[in-house]
């Protein structure tokens, strides 16, 4: 056996092992590659719908969820509240909702499936600050005329029970309303339209 012929046998070898050593190396950095252009769990959950157990939420008590990195309101609104929306509706921009700024399925004054839940997504349509809840009657800093409501404290604009914007705000629309749905009478689900929608 020649030198020539051991040397030809270590080349194949060693381009061999190389090639499936290279190979291997190039599956490994494929697969978290291609893995990477998946959305992330965090991603997936911020945009998936939230369940929420509405059954303890007190008459005018408000809380806060958070769906797609917005924070979403519910209010269990009193029959006092329910009464205030209704003769507040002259005094609003928008009184029956016509700007789309929620489901179709949501119509009229109440802004809700039921009356006693308003749900609202709680970023100003202005320009994005957090409006506060101020569900208390003619407080000093609003006024004699102030219902109850939510009030952005960036400009001052202010929205009634049911998110609509009074006039000669700086706020252009009514809070926006997201789909949301009634799974049973204790629990609500938010990002999710009713089945007969």
């Amino acid at each position: 056996m020649s030198n020539g012929d051991v040397n030809q046998g270590r080349r194949r070898f060693l381009v061999g092992a190389t090639s499936v050593v290279g190979g291997v190396g190039v599956v490994g950095a494929a697969v978290p590659f291609v893995a990477s252009w998946n959305p992330s769990a965090k991603a997936e959950a911020a945009g998936a719908p939230v369940t929420v157990s509405v059954d303890k939420i007190e008459p005018g008590q408000q809380i806060t969820v958070e769906w797609r990195g917005k924070p979403v309101w519910i209010i269990r609104r009193t029959e006092e509240m329910l009464e205030n929306i209704e003769t507040l509706s002259p005094r609003m921009k928008d009184p029956e909702s016509e700007d789309p700024q929620q489901p179709g399925y949501i119509t009229g004054a109440q802004r809700s499936i039921k009356p006693e839940f308003i749900v609202l997504v709680g970023i100003c349509t202005h320009l994005g600050c957090v409006p506060s809840y101020r569900p208390e009657v003619a407080p000093a800093d609003l006024g004699g005329e102030w219902l109850g409501g939510l009030f952005c404290p960036c400009h001052g604009s202010r929205f009634d029970l049911s998110g609509r914007v009074y006039s000669n705000q700086p706020a252009p629309l009514n809070l926006e309303v997201p789909p949301y749905r009634f799974d049973d009478d204790a629990t609500m689900t938010i990002g999710l339209d009713p089945e007969a929608a």
